[in-house]
This record gives structure tokens, sequence and C-alpha cells, in this order.
């Protein structure tokens, strides 16, 4: 795992709760937020918002970040930092464009990238939200430099987003997490390839939940999930329909290391909300949306960065240990877990 160049001691934080209070927040929001807007950009763009983030081998934080052009269509641009908060050096022109003439699926833009760095590739892999008529797909390009991509194109086929690659074979094959919508709902599901282009034993890995909960009806992956000694702890997002529209949080789940589609804990309420008020107005409103994290160079301390209200990205920092923890005091073990 590569770790990020943020130092604790560099992140100015809003103030929190005493780390022992019951009230004591979950992750805490960096009082410079947003930390890119589309001031910033080099070229005319509408937004800029749900980034992947990966650490770089020279230690810069790389976000790569849908950006939603004037057309209405989102292509995805590379922002770089020393120390992941500020400084950001914008690529001048997009660095990755759809190209609907060889890859017909994305003739309505590419959106919502998760990065997964893989050390048996040596490359990074880009999963990634292709758009056209048909709805959403899941693309995939791999990438060493985030200057040139191999593009694999569409592995799964609309209707199917919210997608990441865990960064190691289980039981020798390669797994991937992804929300496709069926007539059973909008599940998390999990599939397995040999070769990362040919895809089955598909499963449910965790199911929305019915009725009044949180996430209800609608759940997806947030950022790539972050192996633990527990097992692969998941950050996903349930959306909640109200008479104002649909309200996006974030909640936390547990999955075991070596049977990633067996859910351990799952949380029963969310953990993170939109509360400031560039998270509660924008385009879409009432949205935090993480698509990537780097883990700080205690192995400990999460930076999430997360598109607010569609229309900037945030960051918020956390902890590993933490999170663990909450999820022994805020769970059924396996509830609610499958279909």
């Amino acid at each position: 795992m590569i770790p990020s160049p943020i130092a604790p001691e560099h992140v100015k934080n809003e103030q929190q709760e005493p780390a022992g209070s019951i009230e004591a927040p979950l992750f805490t929001r960096y009082a410079g937020n947003p930390i890119l807007t589309r001031k910033q950009w080099p070229y005319p763009i509408n937004s800029v918002f749900n980034a992947g983030a990966t650490r770089l081998a020279d230690g810069d934080t790389l976000l790569l970040c849908r950006v939603e052009e004037r057309t209405g269509l989102s292509h995805l641009c590379a922002a770089r930092s020393a120390n992941g908060i500020d400084g950001w050096r914008i690529d001048s022109r997009p660095t990755l464009m759809p190209n609907p003439r060889e890859y017909p699926e994305e003739i309505w833009g590419i959106e919502d990238p998760r990065i997964t760095y893989v050390p048996e590739l040596e490359q990074y892999v880009v999963a990634y939200t292709s758009f056209a008529q048909g709805g959403p797909g899941v693309s995939l390009a791999l990438t060493k430099d985030f200057k040139s991509f191999e593009r694999y194109g569409v592995i799964m086929q609309p209707e199917d987003k919210d997608a990441a690659l865990l960064p190691w074979k289980i039981g020798g094959l390669w797994a991937l997490i992804h929300r496709p919508v069926t007539t059973l709902g909008a599940h998390m599901w999990i599939s397995y390839s040999p070769d990362l282009r040919h895809w089955g034993s598909h499963k449910v890995m965790l199911a929305a939940r019915r009725g009044g909960w949180w996430d209800a009806n609608k759940i997806g992956l947030c950022s790539p999930p972050i192996e633990t000694v527990k097992g692969w702890l998941v950050i996903y997002h349930g959306v909640r329909q109200t008479a104002a529209g649909g309200i996006y949080r974030l909640g936390l789940a547990l999955f075991d290391l070596e049977k990633p589609d067996i859910c351990l804990q799952r949380g029963n309420s969310w953990m993170f909300g939109p509360e400031a008020r560039y998270e509660r107005e924008g385009d879409v409103s009432n949205v935090v949306f993480p698509c990537g994290q780097t883990i700080g160079a205690d192995g400990d301390t999460i930076h999430l960065y997360y598109g607010a209200a569609d229309e900037c990205v945030a960051m918020a920092t956390g902890s590993i240990r933490g999170l663990l923890l909450w999820l022994d005091s805020h769970s059924d073990a396996g509830s609610e877990s499958g279909l």
C-alpha cells in the first residue's frame, strides 16, 4: 500500500469532539474545503467532482477528477499536489477524453473513476463509468503514469456503475465490485475474472435495505475497499428519497479478506452526510460522494476525497481504527448483507 503524503499535523480541520466522545465525528472536514472548484480549472468547465485518488511514487497525491463540460458531458482530468491539500497542478488539457469512435459506449462521456494500484501489474487500474444511449456501464483503463492509457473498453454492460478492482487476486482471479441495476434492485455485486476482460461468478455482496432505512432501495460502492487485518473495509453510499429529492450519505461495511462476498459487519446508521453549505447546495444538492482516498504514513489516517453537491471536490480525514471500532458498536454481524 502506498501511503499518503499528508502528515496529520499539516491538515487544518474543523473543530471536533474529543476522540473518546460518543458524538465525535468519524470524518472531519478540512477547514479549507472545497479544495478544488471550477474556478481553478485552466479551461472553461461547469463543475469538478467525484475524483479517484492515489499516491504516486514521487510522493504526490493525484486526483483523477470527473470534469463536467458546459455541454453536460464529462471527461477525466488529473490534478497533482505535493501535500494533497493545496498547490494543485492541474493538467492543462483533459487527461482522459471519451473516445466514441473506438469505444461507442463513451459517446455521452466518462465519469466517476476509482483508482487501484495493482502490484502484480505494476500499473494503476482505473474503473470508470462510460455513458451512452443504453445507460451507464463499467469500463477499465490501465496506466503507469496517468499520461497514456490502455483502454479495455466496457466490461460490465448497462446499467452498471460504481466499480473498483481489488488490488490482489482472490483464489487466482481478479475481483471487481460494481453496482448493476436489475429487477432485483440496485445492490452491490462482486464478479471475478482471469484476465480483466471476461467476467463471471457474479454474486450480490451487499443489498440495499427495504423500508425506511437510510440506505433503502439504492446503494453503491464509494472509494475502493481498504485492506485491514479484520477484512475489507468498505465505504458505501445509500440514497434516501424524500419529498425534496434524494440525500446521498455514507455507511460502512466489513467483508472477509479471502471471501469478499461475505459481509462480516454492516453499520446500521449512516456515518457521514451532507451538512456543510457546499455539500447541501449545488448542481445536485445534498450529496457527498467519495471515489477515492489515500492512507497516511501512519497506516491509519484516511484522507477521503469526495464530490460535494456534484459541483466541487472536498476532503475529510478519519481513522481506520476508528471506523472499525464504530462498526463493532453500530452493526449486526452479517445482517441485511444479501438478498
